[in-house]
């Protein structure tokens, strides 16, 4: 069975199925803000969504993060993340530099998590 939260007529940002819940990509909803402030706003979002499954941060499998610019945002974006990320339970990562939508993103992630 597949379960479907938050959706639209373009997607679904939160779909569930067999034990596994995958979050659609996340972007900051403050784009004006340095990439510090749309990490912790990504994050932030991040675990809203995920408790509309059930799940935290704790049961992440995999993140898969998107920087528009790696030289100038890794660092900054790694700050944020390590003070968020379970130190129990860190993911599977990947971290990339990735053409945005808009001009003023600095970051988007995608999240898979386990459902227990």
């Amino acid at each position: 069975m597949v379960i479907r939260k938050d959706v639209s007529a373009r997607m679904s940002r939160v779909v569930e199925h067999n034990g596994t819940v995958y979050l659609a990509g996340i972007v900051s909803d403050d784009k004006t803000a340095d990439i510090k402030v749309q990490a912790a706003r990504v994050l932030e979002i991040a675990e809203k969504k995920l408790a509309m499954a059930d799940v935290t941060k704790h049961d992440i499998l995999r993140v898969e993060i998107f920087v528009k610019d790696i030289a100038s945002d890794f660092t900054g974006f790694n700050e944020i993340w390590d003070e968020w990320v379970s130190k129990e339970n860190p993911p599977a990562r990947a971290c990339i530099e990735g053409n945005m939508a808009t001009a003023t993103t600095l970051v988007e992630i995608i999240v898979t998590a386990a459902k227990s």
